[in-house]
């Protein structure tokens, strides 16, 4: 008789269950009254610095050079931030009948979030795509989405979005863009510190999340919005994700194909215009919804995760493709040649 075969790593990234961990932490020991204001001014300042080192990491020339590959930039933000928006919109078909109101708020504000920057570089890389591009690609996208975001909230959302309004729009960048350029400024200096404590950084990175997922859930605790979601609503809401991700991910792949992109460059689109950032998504979220972001970061938390674990299946498929034969098809105007390693870890976080 054969033995079960398990398999060595599980499908769970451990950030995920860290935070699903704070979930139950904050369903668990909401941070009420005064605990509240700490909770709420320590993951501002949070997102502040986890922006600050972005900005301090990102090398400027590298952005600058990315510039001359204009053609997919445009393709990944016009993914990012016109296709998934309307895919969006098309979702409000699926309310009540499958999809509750407050959730499907939820899933339209997902659809307007900028890509992610570090799990589109990991998998680009391990897919033998084109990195450099992937880096420029996800840099923009998460600089676009500072403005983008709130203003497609407000025109999408409206009312929907609780704490919108044009004060929304100027907090969320002061409290991202700012940070973000004065790392740019600063970078001269401390840049090679930071590449030197990269892994260190990382914890920082991940644990600036954690905490505003935490002061986000126990504020939805506290304004009891976990009595209107039930288990089947949540089931629904997965599927309802599945099949938006599963159009992305053909979208970007062939649509870049239509469009003339060699494997390198479609490799790159495909994953930095099919996934949404966690990190850049959260803090918005705390800015627009106020005591209903615990809820409508819901639908966000759970595609990241379906992205991650669809993405990283998808990433080790094309490692296994054979070297295409044609320039055209390696990719013929990538920024930079860049070798990738043979062996990346996983992503995490964003």
């Amino acid at each position: 008789m054969r033995r079960p075969h398990f398999p060595a790593r599980l499908p769970l990234d451990p950030y995920i269950l860290a935070l699903l961990g704070t979930v139950g932490l904050a369903a668990l020991l909401p941070a009420r009254g005064a605990a509240a204001t700490v909770a709420d001014g320590a993951s501002t300042a949070a997102v502040a610095l986890l922006f600050f080192l972005y900005g301090a990491r990102l090398s400027t020339r590298e952005a600058l050079e990315g510039l001359r590959h204009w053609r997919l930039h445009l393709t990944v933000l016009a993914c990012t931030f016109l296709l998934f928006p309307l895919l969006g919109l098309a979702a409000r078909g699926l309310v009540p009948g499958l999809l509750t109101p407050p959730l499907y708020v939820g899933l339209l504000f997902l659809c307007l979030v900028p890509s992610t920057v570090q799990s589109s570089i990991a998998f680009t890389s391990i897919a033998r795509g084109n990195v450099p591009a992937a880096i420029c690609a996800g840099s923009f996208s998460s600089l676009a989405g500072i403005v983008l975001t709130p203003l497609l909230a407000a025109a999408l959302l409206g009312a929907d979005a609780g704490g919108f309004s044009p004060d929304s729009v100027l907090k969320i960048t002061l409290q991202l863009l700012l940070p973000f350029l004065l790392g740019q400024a600063l970078r001269r200096w401390i840049g090679g510190f930071l590449v030197r404590h990269k892994q260190v950084l990382g914890y920082v990175d991940r644990g600036s999340i954690l905490l505003v997922v935490y002061a986000a859930f126990s504020a939805g605790v506290a304004a009891g919005i976990w009595h209107r979601v039930s288990l089947p609503q949540l089931a629904a809401l997965l599927l309802v994700e599945a099949v938006l991700l599963a159009v992305m991910l053909l979208a970007t792949w062939y649509g870049a194909a239509r469009l003339g992109f060699g494997r390198a460059d479609r490799i790159a689109i495909q994953f930095a215009g099919s996934k949404k950032s966690l990190a850049a998504g959260l803090p918005m979220a705390s800015v627009l919804f106020g005591a209903q972001a615990g809820l409508a970061v819901l639908p966000l938390m759970l595609f990241h995760q379906m992205q991650l674990m669809v993405c990283a299946v998808i990433a080790r498929r094309r490692a296994r493709d054979p070297e295409p034969e044609h320039a055209a098809d390696r990719g013929t105007d990538r920024v930079a040649e860049v070798s990738p390693p043979t062996q990346h870890p996983a992503p995490r976080g964003r």
